[in-house]
């Protein structure tokens, strides 16, 4: 009976990639990460970052060094949305451009090796059936209550 009051800690799963820890993952060099990635990936980071891709980083890595501690860092915002996300900038907000405007991402360890676009929607989800504009029932009366 004492053992059903006594409540059971929640254990989380630790996170990784590929097989590597969080941890280990933070200190590996590009060259190493580099043979982690697709090979979608590894072909561009083999192709070299450009100056906006690396300025994206220098940013993101200002922004959080000046962040207060236990706050989180102030957005930075971008038009990168092929960007392909790297351990170092975990924990970062970033504004990525959908063609109109900026979504705030927060970046996650989950997705590292992922493209900054896939978490910023470009389009407004189709919600079929609903009367309104369109070609279809576009003439049929709704009221206002």
């Amino acid at each position: 009976m004492a053992d059903s009051t006594a409540h059971k800690r929640r254990t989380f799963r630790k996170f990784s990639y590929r097989g590597v820890d969080l941890e280990q993952l933070l200190d590996v060099s590009s060259e190493q990460f580099m043979e982690m990635v697709s090979c979608r990936a590894r072909r561009k980071f083999k192709r070299g970052l450009k100056r906006k891709p690396m300025g994206l980083i220098k940013k993101l890595r200002v922004a959080k060094q000046t962040a207060p501690e236990g706050e989180k860092p102030e957005v930075v915002k971008t038009h990168l949305r092929n960007m392909i996300i790297v351990p170092e900038m975990i924990g970062s907000i970033v504004g990525v451009y959908n063609g109109k405007t900026f979504n705030q991402v927060e970046i996650k360890p989950e997705m590292i090796g992922h493209y900054l676009g896939e978490f910023s929607m470009t389009y407004k989800p189709v919600r079929h059936g609903r009367p309104g504009m369109g070609a279809t029932h576009s003439s049929r009366f709704i009221p206002l209550k």
